[in-house]
Order: C-alpha cells, then sequence, then structure tokens
C-alpha cells in the first residue's frame, strides 16, 4: 500500500468490539450501567473526602484525584463508544481522535502517577510514622498532585505532536472502540524515530517511574512489617495499603494481561475487548475497592448520604 500523509487522513473508523447486530442492544446496556457505575462511584468518593473533615489527610486528598483522574479516563472512551452504537456510526475525524488521544494518554498518565504518589505516602506512614505529619504537609501534597497533573499533560501534548508527524497508511480502519495509542501505531507504514521513540522512550519513562516507585514503596513497607513483633501489629500495619495495593494489582495486572493477550493472540478485537478491563472495569471497581475496605470511608459516605436534602 502507498502510504499517504497523516494531513490527508481526515477520519477514521473504529470497528468497535463487535458488529453482530443483536448483541449491540446488550453492550450499549453493559457499556452504560459500567459508565455510570463508574462516575458515580468515584464521584461519591470525592464528595465524601471533601465534605469529612476526618478525611482531610494526604491519603485522601491523593484518593479523591484519582477518583478525579478515573472520571476523566472512563469519560474519554465510553461516552464515544455508546453514542457510535446508538447511532450505528463509527466514524471519528483526524481532530476528534488527536483529541481523545491527547485526554486518553492525559488521564492514563495521571492514574499512574497518581498510584506512584500513593505508594510513597504510604511508605512514609508505615515507614517514617513519627516524622509523616512533617514530611507529607499540605504544600508537598499539592506540589505533588501538581507536578504529576503538568507530567501528564507534557506528555498527552508531547504524544499527539508525535503521532502528527507521523505517516499512516491508506487502511484507517481502527480495530477498537476508541483511538488507542497501541492500535495507532499499528496504522503507521514505517518504523520511524519518532516511532521509536514513542515506544521505546516516552511510554517507559512515564509508565516506568510510577512502577518503580511502587515497587521500592512496598519493599520498603513489607520489609517494615515484617520486623512489626506482634501479628496485630503486622495486620494494623497493612491494613493501612491494602486498598492501595489492591488497586494497583488490579490497575496493571490487567493493563499487563492486555498486552501480554495482544502478543500472543493474533485476534485484535480480543485485545480490545481485553482493554475493557483496565479502562473501564478498573476505574469502575476502584471505589467500591477503598469503600468496602476503609471503615473511614463507609463512615463519611453514610454521614453524607443520611444528611437531608
Amino acid at each position: 500500500m502507498d502510504p499517504q500523509n497523516l494531513t490527508h487522513v481526515s477520519e477514521f473508523v473504529l470497528l468497535g468490539l463487535s458488529e453482530d447486530p443483536e448483541l449491540q442492544s446488550f453492550l450499549f446496556g453493559l457499556f452504560l450501567s459500567m459508565y455510570l457505575l463508574a462516575v458515580l462511584g468515584n464521584l461519591l468518593i470525592i464528595l465524601a473526602v471533601s465534605s469529612d473533615l476526618h478525611l482531610h489527610t494526604p491519603m485522601y486528598f491523593f484518593l479523591s484525584n484519582l477518583s478525579l483522574a478515573d472520571i476523566g479516563f472512563t469519560s474519554v472512551t465510553i461516552p464515544k463508544m455508546l453514542m457510535d452504537i446508538d447511532t450505528h456510526h463509527r466514524i471519528i475525524s483526524y481532530g476528534d481522535c488527536l483529541i481523545q488521544l491527547s485526554f486518553f494518554v492525559f488521564f492514563g498518565c495521571m492514574d499512574n502517577l497518581l498510584l506512584g504518589v500513593m505508594a510513597y505516602d504510604r511508605f512514609v506512614a508505615i515507614c517514617h510514622p513519627l516524622h509523616y505529619p512533617i514530611i507529607m504537609n499540605p504544600n508537598l501534597c499539592g506540589l505533588m498532585v501538581l507536578v504529576s497533573f503538568f507530567l501528564s499533560l507534557l506528555d498527552s501534548q508531547l504524544y499527539c505532536l508525535m503521532v502528527s508527524q507521523l505517516i499512516f497508511c491508506t487502511e484507517v480502519e481502527i480495530p477498537h472502540f476508541f483511538c488507542d495509542p497501541s492500535q495507532l501505531l499499528n496504522l503507521f507504514c514505517s518504523i520511524a524515530t519518532t516511532k521509536k521513540i514513542l515506544v521505546y522512550i516516552i511510554v517507559p519513562i512515564l509508565v516506568g517511574v510510577p512502577v518503580s516507585a511502587i515497587l521500592f514503596s512496598y519493599t520498603r513497607i513489607f520489609s517494615s512489617i515484617l520486623r512489626v513483633p506482634s501479628s496485630s501489629g503486622k495486620y494494623k500495619a497493612f491494613s493501612t495499603c491494602g486498598s492501595h495495593l489492591s488497586v494497583v494489582c488490579l490497575f496493571y495486572g490487567t493493563a499487563i494481561g492486555v498486552h501480554l493477550s495482544s502478543a500472543v493472540s493474533p485476534s485484535l478485537r480480543g485485545g480490545a475487548a481485553a482493554t475493557v478491563m483496565y479502562s473501564v472495569v478498573t476505574p469502575m471497581l476502584n471505589p467500591f475497592i477503598y469503600s468496602l475496605r476503609n471503615r473511614d470511608i463507609k463512615k463519611a459516605l453514610q454521614r453524607l448520604l443520611s444528611r437531608p436534602a
């Protein structure tokens, strides 16, 4: 196929999860339900943290920002997918595709960085409890969130800038329900230097740094917990980071599973279905993980929901 310049590509075709007409109503109801659960659940977490003075601590401050990022993460892709199913229109313009890509990378990067920040917060709380209020002061917490925000913004803009310099083939069908970055890379005709930078430099750094912070933090946390003499003390120390560790395992476990399945299986539609796990299911489950495993969150939610209108 002869390559054509990206400026000549006006639109892409989103193939979605399935072209079976009988499944469209089921997919619409399923994803609408998951989207509403994700938005309402994370919104309740934000309202509970902001309205309860007992939750004005660094851990819950980071949690509310993670919930906000999860709302954005799902809102970037699911509404467009629901509209495509309802209207039977699977076309997305080149400009809209870049916008969707930009926001997807931004919120995905925010999730990564915030999970790394939350791991550092748990490390300080468990390994240096006496110095925790001094180290995790409001100025540092705000600075860490701002740095995460600007790094995510820089990453998304740099990613889109580099994508706009690449050359697409004449085949512009995306076997996905949104402009997935990995699927867009497969549409490039040549292995350009820009593509190598995206695959081998930008993505590993922005994913590897938070993962390294998480691994370092939990290595120190587990070594500190093992030195606690009593079993009740070990359980109490571990319970303070159990919810975060569950979210980390769910987010990175599903993301790694997606990439491994796409590498092993030749089915592109199967990879699109697997992406649903970390892009939709994980943001939907995060509020339940934190609310079911955390007494403070449950009490705050009860007080919030029992308030008179």
